[in-house]
Protein backbone atom coordinates (compact mmCIF):
# COMPACT_ATOMS: atom_id res chain seq x y z
CA UNK A 1 0.00 0.00 0.00
CA UNK A 2 1.48 3.47 -0.87
CA UNK A 3 2.10 5.12 2.33
CA UNK A 4 0.83 8.47 1.04
CA UNK A 5 -2.91 6.78 0.11
CA UNK A 6 -3.31 5.77 3.72
CA UNK A 7 -2.09 9.54 4.95
CA UNK A 8 -4.46 10.98 2.70
CA UNK A 9 -7.39 9.08 3.61
CA UNK A 10 -6.87 9.06 7.12
CA UNK A 11 -7.26 12.61 7.18
CA UNK A 12 -9.89 12.84 5.28
CA UNK A 13 -11.46 10.74 8.05
CA UNK A 14 -10.08 12.94 10.87
CA UNK A 15 -11.35 16.39 9.34
CA UNK A 16 -14.71 17.73 8.83
CA UNK A 17 -14.96 17.68 5.04
CA UNK A 18 -12.50 19.72 3.07
CA UNK A 19 -10.22 17.44 1.99
CA UNK A 20 -12.99 14.48 1.62
CA UNK A 21 -15.04 16.48 -0.42
CA UNK A 22 -12.18 18.49 -2.48
CA UNK A 23 -12.76 16.47 -5.95
CA UNK A 24 -16.92 17.29 -5.53
CA UNK A 25 -15.61 21.06 -4.84
CA UNK A 26 -13.40 21.40 -7.07
CA UNK A 27 -13.82 24.07 -9.82
CA UNK A 28 -13.93 22.24 -13.08
CA UNK A 29 -14.60 23.51 -17.14
CA UNK A 30 -18.00 22.91 -17.85
CA UNK A 31 -17.41 20.52 -20.89
CA UNK A 32 -15.11 18.47 -18.94
CA UNK A 33 -17.83 18.38 -15.66
CA UNK A 34 -20.53 17.37 -18.14
CA UNK A 35 -18.18 14.29 -19.95
CA UNK A 36 -16.68 13.16 -16.35
CA UNK A 37 -18.04 14.86 -13.06
CA UNK A 38 -20.51 11.83 -12.60
CA UNK A 39 -17.72 9.49 -13.04
CA UNK A 40 -14.79 11.11 -10.65
CA UNK A 41 -12.91 9.00 -8.43
CA UNK A 42 -12.81 11.06 -4.86
CA UNK A 43 -9.57 11.08 -4.63
CA UNK A 44 -7.02 11.02 -6.81
CA UNK A 45 -4.18 8.52 -7.51
CA UNK A 46 -0.74 8.62 -6.13
CA UNK A 47 2.21 7.20 -7.78
CA UNK A 48 6.27 7.42 -6.93
CA UNK A 49 7.61 9.83 -9.26
CA UNK A 50 11.13 8.29 -9.48
CA UNK A 51 8.78 5.12 -10.43
CA UNK A 52 6.48 6.14 -12.93
CA UNK A 53 9.87 8.28 -15.01
CA UNK A 54 11.88 5.66 -14.96
CA UNK A 55 8.94 3.01 -16.33
CA UNK A 56 7.95 6.07 -18.82
CA UNK A 57 11.85 5.51 -20.32
CA UNK A 58 11.76 1.96 -20.45
CA UNK A 59 7.77 2.43 -22.49
CA UNK A 60 9.87 4.94 -24.80
CA UNK A 61 13.00 1.80 -25.20
CA UNK A 62 9.68 -0.60 -25.77
CA UNK A 63 8.42 1.55 -28.68
CA UNK A 64 11.09 1.78 -30.76
CA UNK A 65 11.37 -1.97 -30.19
CA UNK A 66 8.16 -2.06 -31.38
CA UNK A 67 8.60 -0.40 -34.49
CA UNK A 68 11.56 -2.03 -35.46
CA UNK A 69 9.87 -5.64 -35.48
CA UNK A 70 9.31 -4.99 -39.87
CA UNK A 71 12.35 -4.72 -40.35
CA UNK A 72 14.51 -6.61 -37.54
CA UNK A 73 12.00 -9.59 -37.54
CA UNK A 74 10.72 -9.89 -41.38
CA UNK A 75 13.19 -7.95 -43.48
CA UNK A 76 11.09 -5.31 -43.52
CA UNK A 77 8.21 -7.13 -45.23
CA UNK A 78 5.06 -5.16 -43.95
CA UNK A 79 2.68 -7.27 -45.44
CA UNK A 80 5.10 -10.95 -43.80
CA UNK A 81 5.03 -8.32 -40.49
CA UNK A 82 1.08 -7.80 -40.36
CA UNK A 83 0.06 -11.68 -41.15
CA UNK A 84 2.01 -12.57 -38.21
CA UNK A 85 -0.13 -10.14 -35.88
CA UNK A 86 -3.51 -10.98 -37.04
CA UNK A 87 -3.88 -7.74 -39.42
CA UNK A 88 -5.39 -8.89 -42.94
CA UNK A 89 -4.73 -7.44 -46.09
CA UNK A 90 -7.23 -4.70 -46.55
CA UNK A 91 -6.37 -3.13 -42.95
CA UNK A 92 -2.96 -3.64 -43.54
CA UNK A 93 -3.36 -1.46 -46.92
CA UNK A 94 -5.26 0.85 -45.04
CA UNK A 95 -2.60 1.32 -42.27
CA UNK A 96 -0.01 2.24 -45.23
CA UNK A 97 -1.98 4.71 -46.63
CA UNK A 98 -0.26 7.77 -45.45
CA UNK A 99 2.35 6.56 -43.16
CA UNK A 100 5.46 7.62 -43.62
CA UNK A 101 7.45 4.41 -42.07
CA UNK A 102 8.41 6.40 -38.94
CA UNK A 103 5.41 6.49 -36.86
CA UNK A 104 4.57 9.42 -34.51
CA UNK A 105 5.42 8.65 -30.64
CA UNK A 106 2.14 9.59 -29.46
CA UNK A 107 0.25 7.21 -27.65
CA UNK A 108 -0.69 6.20 -23.91
CA UNK A 109 0.34 2.93 -21.85
CA UNK A 110 -2.22 1.56 -19.86
CA UNK A 111 -0.64 -0.28 -16.58
CA UNK A 112 -0.50 -1.66 -13.27
CA UNK A 113 1.47 -1.66 -10.60
CA UNK A 114 1.95 -4.98 -8.72
CA UNK A 115 2.96 -3.68 -5.60
CA UNK A 116 6.68 -4.13 -6.93
CA UNK A 117 6.68 -2.98 -9.74
CA UNK A 118 4.92 -1.57 -13.33
CA UNK A 119 3.51 -4.18 -15.63
CA UNK A 120 2.09 -3.09 -19.17
CA UNK A 121 -0.81 -3.96 -19.98
CA UNK A 122 -1.79 -2.49 -23.30
CA UNK A 123 0.22 -0.17 -25.80
CA UNK A 124 -2.15 2.84 -27.32
CA UNK A 125 -0.51 4.41 -29.87
CA UNK A 126 -2.31 7.10 -32.10
CA UNK A 127 -3.99 10.53 -31.18
CA UNK A 128 -7.09 8.52 -30.86
CA UNK A 129 -6.84 7.07 -28.02
CA UNK A 130 -7.99 10.16 -26.19
CA UNK A 131 -7.87 11.33 -22.21
CA UNK A 132 -6.14 14.57 -22.99
CA UNK A 133 -8.69 16.56 -20.89
CA UNK A 134 -7.98 14.76 -17.60
CA UNK A 135 -5.43 17.24 -17.13
CA UNK A 136 -8.00 19.81 -16.25
CA UNK A 137 -8.90 17.31 -12.86
CA UNK A 138 -5.47 18.20 -11.64
CA UNK A 139 -5.63 21.93 -11.83
CA UNK A 140 -8.98 21.95 -10.56
CA UNK A 141 -8.39 20.01 -7.53
CA UNK A 142 -5.20 22.03 -6.60
CA UNK A 143 -7.45 25.03 -6.87
CA UNK A 144 -9.16 23.42 -3.81
CA UNK A 145 -7.68 25.15 -0.73
CA UNK A 146 -7.30 22.05 1.72
CA UNK A 147 -5.93 19.66 -1.21
CA UNK A 148 -3.64 23.03 -2.25
CA UNK A 149 -2.09 22.92 1.27
CA UNK A 150 -1.74 18.79 0.98
CA UNK A 151 -0.23 18.60 -1.97
CA UNK A 152 2.08 21.23 -0.74
CA UNK A 153 2.93 19.36 2.07
CA UNK A 154 3.62 16.34 0.77
CA UNK A 155 5.64 17.61 -2.06
CA UNK A 156 3.15 16.30 -5.11
CA UNK A 157 3.58 16.72 -8.40
CA UNK A 158 1.79 16.55 -11.95
CA UNK A 159 3.15 16.84 -15.45
CA UNK A 160 -0.31 18.44 -17.63
CA UNK A 161 -1.08 15.95 -20.36
CA UNK A 162 -2.78 18.51 -22.16
CA UNK A 163 -0.17 21.36 -22.06
CA UNK A 164 2.68 18.38 -23.28
CA UNK A 165 0.19 17.22 -26.22
CA UNK A 166 -0.39 21.31 -27.32
CA UNK A 167 3.20 21.67 -27.46
CA UNK A 168 3.55 18.91 -29.77
CA UNK A 169 0.22 20.00 -32.24
CA UNK A 170 2.36 23.17 -32.56
CA UNK A 171 5.49 21.74 -33.91
CA UNK A 172 3.45 19.24 -36.18
CA UNK A 173 1.34 21.99 -37.45
CA UNK A 174 3.74 24.64 -38.40
CA UNK A 175 4.58 23.40 -41.67
CA UNK A 176 1.20 23.68 -43.01
CA UNK A 177 0.35 27.04 -41.37
CA UNK A 178 -1.80 29.20 -43.60
CA UNK A 179 -1.93 32.46 -41.49
CA UNK A 180 -1.52 33.43 -38.06
CA UNK A 181 0.96 32.36 -35.30
CA UNK A 182 -1.15 29.59 -34.06
CA UNK A 183 -2.64 26.54 -36.18
CA UNK A 184 -6.50 25.98 -36.63
CA UNK A 185 -7.06 22.16 -35.53
CA UNK A 186 -9.67 20.17 -36.79
CA UNK A 187 -10.55 17.48 -34.05
CA UNK A 188 -12.27 15.01 -36.80
CA UNK A 189 -14.40 11.51 -35.89
CA UNK A 190 -15.78 8.78 -38.19
CA UNK A 191 -18.98 9.23 -39.70
CA UNK A 192 -21.30 9.20 -37.28
CA UNK A 193 -18.76 9.19 -34.39
CA UNK A 194 -19.58 12.77 -33.07
CA UNK A 195 -23.01 12.13 -31.96
CA UNK A 196 -21.58 9.21 -29.07
CA UNK A 197 -18.01 10.95 -28.79
CA UNK A 198 -19.28 14.43 -28.82
CA UNK A 199 -19.15 15.34 -25.23
CA UNK A 200 -15.45 13.96 -25.03
CA UNK A 201 -14.59 15.82 -28.28
CA UNK A 202 -16.01 18.95 -26.65
CA UNK A 203 -13.60 18.38 -23.44
CA UNK A 204 -10.74 18.00 -25.36
CA UNK A 205 -11.69 20.98 -27.49
CA UNK A 206 -12.11 22.95 -24.15
CA UNK A 207 -8.65 21.76 -22.72
CA UNK A 208 -6.72 23.07 -25.77
CA UNK A 209 -8.53 26.10 -25.93
CA UNK A 210 -6.58 26.20 -22.22
CA UNK A 211 -3.58 25.69 -23.82
CA UNK A 212 -4.34 28.30 -26.84
CA UNK A 213 -5.12 26.09 -29.39
CA UNK A 214 -7.77 26.42 -31.72
CA UNK A 215 -9.60 22.89 -32.00
CA UNK A 216 -13.19 22.69 -34.23
CA UNK A 217 -15.37 19.35 -34.25
CA UNK A 218 -16.26 17.48 -37.32
CA UNK A 219 -16.39 14.08 -38.92
CA UNK A 220 -14.59 12.81 -42.15
CA UNK A 221 -17.69 13.94 -44.32
CA UNK A 222 -17.45 17.34 -43.37
CA UNK A 223 -14.66 18.16 -44.84
CA UNK A 224 -14.11 19.71 -47.99
CA UNK A 225 -10.47 20.29 -50.08
CA UNK A 226 -10.11 23.82 -51.27
CA UNK A 227 -8.63 24.45 -55.26
CA UNK A 228 -5.31 25.07 -53.57
CA UNK A 229 -5.28 21.23 -51.88
CA UNK A 230 -5.80 22.59 -47.83
CA UNK A 231 -8.56 20.87 -46.14
CA UNK A 232 -11.25 23.02 -44.95
CA UNK A 233 -14.27 22.46 -42.08
CA UNK A 234 -17.17 24.82 -42.51
CA UNK A 235 -15.61 27.08 -44.69
CA UNK A 236 -12.45 27.17 -42.63
CA UNK A 237 -8.81 26.24 -43.06
CA UNK A 238 -7.25 23.37 -41.09
CA UNK A 239 -3.55 23.41 -40.89
CA UNK A 240 -3.72 20.11 -38.98
CA UNK A 241 -6.41 17.74 -38.74
CA UNK A 242 -5.69 15.79 -35.28
CA UNK A 243 -7.12 12.48 -36.03
CA UNK A 244 -10.19 10.81 -33.71
CA UNK A 245 -11.32 7.79 -35.99
CA UNK A 246 -9.48 4.53 -36.31
CA UNK A 247 -8.72 2.75 -39.14
CA UNK A 248 -11.32 0.02 -38.26
CA UNK A 249 -13.80 2.52 -38.25
CA UNK A 250 -12.97 3.48 -42.10
CA UNK A 251 -13.30 -0.13 -43.02
CA UNK A 252 -16.74 -0.39 -40.99
CA UNK A 253 -17.95 2.39 -43.35
CA UNK A 254 -18.33 1.55 -47.13
CA UNK A 255 -17.58 4.94 -48.03
CA UNK A 256 -15.25 4.99 -44.82
CA UNK A 257 -11.49 4.48 -47.22
CA UNK A 258 -13.01 7.02 -49.62
CA UNK A 259 -14.09 9.45 -47.85
CA UNK A 260 -10.24 9.41 -45.81
CA UNK A 261 -8.71 9.81 -49.18
CA UNK A 262 -8.68 13.83 -48.71
CA UNK A 263 -7.06 14.01 -45.86
CA UNK A 264 -3.94 11.35 -46.84
CA UNK A 265 -3.24 13.72 -50.29
CA UNK A 266 -3.43 16.92 -48.08
CA UNK A 267 -1.18 15.62 -45.58
CA UNK A 268 1.23 14.28 -48.70
CA UNK A 269 1.05 17.41 -50.30
CA UNK A 270 1.86 19.25 -47.29
CA UNK A 271 -1.35 21.32 -47.06
CA UNK A 272 -3.01 19.86 -43.84
CA UNK A 273 -0.92 17.67 -41.55
CA UNK A 274 -2.82 14.47 -40.47
CA UNK A 275 -1.82 13.58 -36.91
CA UNK A 276 -1.40 10.86 -36.50
CA UNK A 277 -0.98 8.54 -39.35
CA UNK A 278 -3.00 5.31 -39.23
CA UNK A 279 0.33 3.71 -39.61
CA UNK A 280 0.25 3.42 -35.45
CA UNK A 281 -2.42 0.87 -35.68
CA UNK A 282 0.66 -1.36 -36.93
CA UNK A 283 2.39 -1.33 -33.21
CA UNK A 284 -0.90 -0.33 -31.06
CA UNK A 285 -1.75 -4.09 -31.46
CA UNK A 286 -1.35 -6.33 -29.07
CA UNK A 287 0.22 -9.43 -30.73
CA UNK A 288 2.83 -6.77 -31.59
CA UNK A 289 3.47 -6.87 -27.96
CA UNK A 290 3.07 -10.80 -28.05
CA UNK A 291 6.19 -11.23 -30.77
CA UNK A 292 8.58 -9.93 -28.12
CA UNK A 293 7.99 -11.68 -25.63
CA UNK A 294 7.88 -15.08 -28.29
CA UNK A 295 11.10 -16.92 -27.48
CA UNK A 296 10.97 -17.61 -31.21
CA UNK A 297 12.32 -14.22 -31.69
CA UNK A 298 14.73 -13.83 -28.68
CA UNK A 299 17.93 -14.30 -30.60
CA UNK A 300 16.19 -10.96 -32.30
CA UNK A 301 17.03 -8.50 -29.46
CA UNK A 302 20.53 -8.04 -27.61
CA UNK A 303 20.27 -8.80 -24.08
CA UNK A 304 19.84 -5.20 -23.07
CA UNK A 305 16.71 -5.11 -25.07
CA UNK A 306 15.56 -8.61 -23.76
CA UNK A 307 15.86 -7.18 -20.14
CA UNK A 308 13.79 -3.77 -20.66
CA UNK A 309 11.14 -6.82 -22.66
CA UNK A 310 11.12 -8.76 -19.18
CA UNK A 311 11.26 -5.96 -16.78
CA UNK A 312 7.68 -4.24 -18.39
CA UNK A 313 6.03 -7.10 -20.14
CA UNK A 314 4.02 -10.32 -18.52
CA UNK A 315 3.99 -13.11 -20.51
CA UNK A 316 1.59 -12.80 -23.76
CA UNK A 317 1.38 -15.33 -27.01
CA UNK A 318 -0.56 -14.63 -30.22
CA UNK A 319 -3.68 -17.05 -30.74
CA UNK A 320 -4.29 -17.87 -34.57
CA UNK A 321 -2.30 -17.08 -37.91
CA UNK A 322 1.57 -17.23 -37.33
CA UNK A 323 1.92 -16.12 -33.62
CA UNK A 324 2.24 -19.01 -31.70
CA UNK A 325 5.18 -20.83 -30.33
CA UNK A 326 6.69 -22.29 -27.82
CA UNK A 327 7.35 -20.79 -24.11
CA UNK A 328 9.88 -20.17 -22.04
CA UNK A 329 10.31 -23.50 -19.87
CA UNK A 330 6.86 -25.12 -21.00
CA UNK A 331 7.97 -28.22 -23.13
CA UNK A 332 5.79 -28.40 -25.58
CA UNK A 333 6.60 -27.20 -29.44
CA UNK A 334 4.91 -24.65 -31.94
CA UNK A 335 1.36 -24.35 -33.17
CA UNK A 336 -1.56 -23.63 -32.19
CA UNK A 337 -2.87 -26.79 -30.45
CA UNK A 338 0.53 -27.33 -27.99
CA UNK A 339 -0.55 -23.37 -27.38
CA UNK A 340 -4.09 -23.96 -26.55
CA UNK A 341 -3.24 -26.85 -23.86
CA UNK A 342 -1.19 -24.46 -22.07
CA UNK A 343 -3.65 -21.28 -21.88
CA UNK A 344 -5.92 -24.28 -20.59
CA UNK A 345 -3.77 -25.25 -18.37
CA UNK A 346 -2.70 -22.32 -17.23
CA UNK A 347 -6.67 -20.25 -17.26
CA UNK A 348 -6.30 -19.20 -13.75
CA UNK A 349 -3.20 -17.39 -14.66
CA UNK A 350 -4.31 -16.04 -17.79
CA UNK A 351 -6.57 -13.27 -19.96
CA UNK A 352 -7.66 -13.57 -23.77
CA UNK A 353 -7.59 -10.46 -25.63
CA UNK A 354 -8.50 -9.25 -28.78
CA UNK A 355 -4.74 -7.84 -30.44
CA UNK A 356 -6.96 -4.75 -31.78
CA UNK A 357 -9.60 -4.76 -29.27
CA UNK A 358 -10.20 -1.39 -26.39
CA UNK A 359 -11.86 -1.08 -23.42
CA UNK A 360 -12.21 -4.83 -22.43
CA UNK A 361 -14.26 -5.29 -24.62
CA UNK A 362 -14.21 -8.98 -25.51
CA UNK A 363 -12.25 -9.92 -23.15
CA UNK A 364 -12.32 -13.34 -21.26
CA UNK A 365 -10.80 -13.42 -18.25
CA UNK A 366 -9.46 -16.99 -17.22
CA UNK A 367 -9.31 -17.13 -13.45
CA UNK A 368 -13.31 -15.40 -13.47
CA UNK A 369 -14.63 -18.07 -16.08
CA UNK A 370 -15.38 -21.84 -15.75
CA UNK A 371 -12.87 -24.29 -17.30
CA UNK A 372 -16.12 -25.08 -20.66
CA UNK A 373 -16.34 -21.18 -20.55
CA UNK A 374 -12.17 -20.82 -21.09
CA UNK A 375 -12.15 -23.56 -23.31
CA UNK A 376 -14.94 -21.89 -25.72
CA UNK A 377 -13.45 -18.78 -25.75
CA UNK A 378 -9.60 -20.12 -26.83
CA UNK A 379 -11.71 -21.81 -29.49
CA UNK A 380 -13.33 -19.03 -30.87
CA UNK A 381 -9.82 -16.95 -30.53
CA UNK A 382 -8.33 -19.33 -32.51
CA UNK A 383 -10.45 -19.72 -34.99
CA UNK A 384 -11.04 -16.07 -35.32
CA UNK A 385 -7.27 -15.28 -34.89
CA UNK A 386 -5.57 -12.25 -33.49
CA UNK A 387 -6.20 -12.52 -29.91
CA UNK A 388 -3.34 -12.65 -26.91
CA UNK A 389 -3.27 -14.86 -23.88
CA UNK A 390 -2.04 -12.55 -21.46
CA UNK A 391 0.01 -13.48 -17.90
CA UNK A 392 -2.38 -11.72 -15.01
CA UNK A 393 -0.91 -8.43 -13.47
CA UNK A 394 -2.44 -8.25 -10.05
CA UNK A 395 -2.81 -4.78 -9.39
CA UNK A 396 -1.94 -3.73 -5.69
CA UNK A 397 -5.16 -2.02 -4.17
CA UNK A 398 -5.22 0.93 -2.33
CA UNK A 399 -7.71 2.47 0.13
CA UNK A 400 -10.35 5.40 -1.13
CA UNK A 401 -12.29 7.02 1.06
CA UNK A 402 -16.19 7.75 0.12
CA UNK A 403 -17.44 10.95 1.34
CA UNK A 404 -21.08 10.08 0.96
CA UNK A 405 -21.34 7.06 3.15
CA UNK A 406 -17.75 7.50 5.17
CA UNK A 407 -16.56 3.61 4.05
CA UNK A 408 -13.35 2.96 3.18
CA UNK A 409 -12.94 0.41 0.30
CA UNK A 410 -9.93 -1.12 -1.46
CA UNK A 411 -9.40 0.05 -5.49
CA UNK A 412 -7.38 -0.97 -7.68
CA UNK A 413 -6.38 1.69 -10.82
CA UNK A 414 -4.78 1.20 -14.57
CA UNK A 415 -2.70 3.89 -14.64
CA UNK A 416 -2.32 5.62 -17.89
CA UNK A 417 0.83 7.18 -19.19
CA UNK A 418 0.82 9.31 -22.13
CA UNK A 419 4.23 9.23 -24.20
CA UNK A 420 5.05 11.85 -26.73
CA UNK A 421 8.29 12.60 -29.07
CA UNK A 422 9.46 14.08 -25.94
CA UNK A 423 9.15 11.36 -23.66
CA UNK A 424 6.79 11.31 -20.62
CA UNK A 425 3.90 13.43 -20.96
CA UNK A 426 1.53 12.86 -17.54
CA UNK A 427 -1.01 10.14 -16.71
CA UNK A 428 -4.12 9.36 -15.39
CA UNK A 429 -6.20 6.05 -13.76
CA UNK A 430 -9.24 4.46 -14.42
CA UNK A 431 -10.12 2.63 -11.18
CA UNK A 432 -12.37 0.28 -10.30
CA UNK A 433 -13.26 -1.68 -6.43
CA UNK A 434 -10.80 -4.24 -6.25
CA UNK A 435 -14.05 -6.78 -5.88
CA UNK A 436 -15.33 -5.19 -9.08
CA UNK A 437 -13.95 -7.73 -11.58
CA UNK A 438 -10.67 -7.55 -13.37
CA UNK A 439 -11.28 -5.10 -16.45
CA UNK A 440 -11.01 -1.65 -15.14
CA UNK A 441 -12.73 0.30 -18.31
CA UNK A 442 -15.61 2.17 -18.96
CA UNK A 443 -16.51 0.64 -21.99
CA UNK A 444 -17.21 -2.26 -20.24
CA UNK A 445 -17.66 -2.17 -16.31
CA UNK A 446 -20.34 1.28 -15.83
CA UNK A 447 -18.80 1.28 -12.18
CA UNK A 448 -15.34 2.57 -13.77
CA UNK A 449 -14.20 5.80 -12.44
CA UNK A 450 -11.82 8.23 -13.82
CA UNK A 451 -8.92 9.94 -11.91
CA UNK A 452 -5.99 11.94 -11.92
CA UNK A 453 -2.47 11.36 -11.19
CA UNK A 454 -0.09 12.84 -8.77
CA UNK A 455 3.63 12.16 -7.92
CA UNK A 456 5.02 11.76 -4.42
CA UNK A 457 8.70 12.05 -3.86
Amino acid sequence: MSKLSRIYVDACLREDGGLAEAVARAELPPAFDEAWRAHLLPRPWFVSAAETVAFARDLDGLFDLLVSLPLRLFDGDLDRYAAEIGIGPALAALLRRGGSGVPAKLGRADAYHDGTAYKLLEFNLGSEVGGLDMAVFNRGLLGVPEFGAFAREHGLGHVDIAARTAAVLRDRARPALSGGAEPVIGLIEGRGGVAPYGRLMRATVEAMAEQGLDLRIGEIGDVRTRADGKLTLDGTPLDLVLRNFAAGQLLADPEGPEAAEPFFRAHEAGRTVLFTSLESGYYANKSALALLTDPRWSDSFDAAERALVERVLPWSRALGGGGSGPGPGSGYGSGDGDLVDLCRERRERLILKPGAGYGGLDTCVGWESTDAEWAEALRVAVERGGYVAQERVVPHPEPVHDPATGAVDDWIAAIGIFLTDEGYAGAHARANRADGGAIVGMSSNPDTRMAGVFTHP
